[in-house]
């Protein structure tokens, strides 16, 4: 090969002095491309720690890095990596203009994988660039890791925690986010109050400080509550509105199953009409629900209660909330259907952090949406083999990191 289309795929490679392309060889047969890289003799490098200059090569590895493909054929550069030694930091292998280390890819193929896992599965990248998921995952949990790492949490003052199904049965990670900035910060294995304290230390470790939580948005798990009690104990908190209600849907929805055993007819085909807010119900299901709504059944009186508790989130002065809150659980105690008179309860023994949201108005609808994300992320990928990668894509996917390596 020429002089001038060597010299053209060292622009290409954006490589500086003292590193040359001295050959190019194609193989038709294996499609594959390999450029081989080198210094002249005498040339000198810097120290990777301190950037003392004019350091000779000590001696030399070889070394092969997969690179982006050119056109349909895969390429891979390969080069005689040096070490110098520096009087500060003795042995050291020099740094590369286009790998990091202990990597068998070059920064821009890595920067296209990176690219490509946060729209498609780590499979599903690993098939269109030829290689093993196992290799993809190494680059991804790299520079998610130090993306992690490197965040800047001096400003978090408001908090969401949240817990999101890692795999089937009962495997779970938590979510927290910072209310302000809209972004997943921490994940953790686990869902109890040993994960607020990981947390707290996490906090603590990136810049920001425990003590400067002032509000807290969770779910009324007493794990979670121990948790921030213990390790934010500055925090004020607001019990997520739509945690709560979820607990009255279920209790609507307990009252139908004992009720469809009795009136099983009646109430066939009924369960998602009466957990699903009437604005989103479709028009057979309106006309349906107002049949209903004029039969002497349990499950219309929870329903109906259902409907007036959502006013509580609609006023909008704290104190008429309160008294509004108090009058619905007499109602709902003199109805006698135990679902609602367990919730009523579990509502007057979280009483502080229920009321708390009509001053905070805070609430883990991001969360809600984020956790949407990740568990759609999740079916793309057909589910995620250990935990670490489950809570690695998390990171990517609400973290708003700057996850991936810096090319020019």
């Amino acid at each position: 090969m020429q002089a001038q289309d060597l010299a053209l795929f060292k622009a290409a490679l954006g490589l500086t002095e003292p590193w040359q392309v001295t050959s190019v060889e194609f193989d038709p047969a294996t499609k594959r491309l390999d450029l081989r890289i080198d210094f002249p003799r005498g040339a000198t490098f810097c120290c990777p720690e301190c950037g003392r200059s004019g350091l000779k090569a000590r001696d030399t590895e070889e070394k092969t890095w997969r690179h982006l493909d050119f056109f349909q054929h895969q390429a891979f550069l390969t080069a005689r990596v040096p070490r110098v030694e520096c009087p500060e930091h003795k042995v050291r292998q020099v740094a590369l203009p286009w790998a990091r280390e202990r990597s068998g890819f070059t920064l821009l193929f890595e920067a296209l994988v990176m690219a490509m896992v946060k729209e498609m599965p780590v499979k599903a990248v690993a098939g269109l660039v030829g290689e093993y998921d196992k290799r993809i995952w190494r680059i991804v949990h790299h520079y998610v890791d130090q993306a992690v790492e490197a965040q800047d949490l001096s400003t978090v003052e408001r908090v969401g925690i949240d817990e999101t199904s890692s795999r089937r049965g009962h495997e779970y990670v938590s979510v927290f986010a910072d209310l302000d900035e809209h972004r997943g910060v921490f994940c953790v294995e686990g869902r109890d109050h040993a994960t607020v304290q990981a947390f707290s230390l996490f906090l603590e470790t990136h810049g920001g400080d425990p003590g400067n939580v002032k509000e807290v948005c969770q779910d009324m798990s007493e794990a979670f509550l121990k948790g921030t009690l213990t390790h934010l104990p500055k925090a004020e908190i607001t019990f997520d509105r739509y945690h709560v209600r979820s607990h009255l849907s279920k209790a609507v929805d307990e009252i139908r199953r004992e009720e469809s055993k009795h009136h099983r007819e009646l109430l066939k085909n009924t369960r998602y009409m009466w957990l699903k807010r009437p604005a989103n119900l479709t028009e057979k299901q309106r006309d349906l629900l107002d049949e209903l709504l004029a039969q002497p059944l349990h499950t219309v009186r929870a329903y109906t209660l259902a409907q007036q508790f959502d006013s509580f989130y609609e006023l909008d002065d704290p104190d008429t909330a309160e008294e509004f809150l108090r009058r619905w659980i007499t109602e709902a105690r003199a109805s006698e259907l135990e679902p609602l008179t367990k919730f009523c309860t579990m509502l007057e023994d979280h009483w502080l952090g229920v009321i708390r949201w009509h001053h905070s108005r805070v609430s883990n609808g991001l969360l809600e949406g984020l956790n949407s994300l990740i568990q759609a992320a999740k079916r793309r990928a057909r589910g995620y083999r250990t935990n670490r990668n489950f809570i690695t894509m998390i990171y990517l996917i609400v973290g708003k990191l700057n996850a991936g390596p810096a090319v020019a």
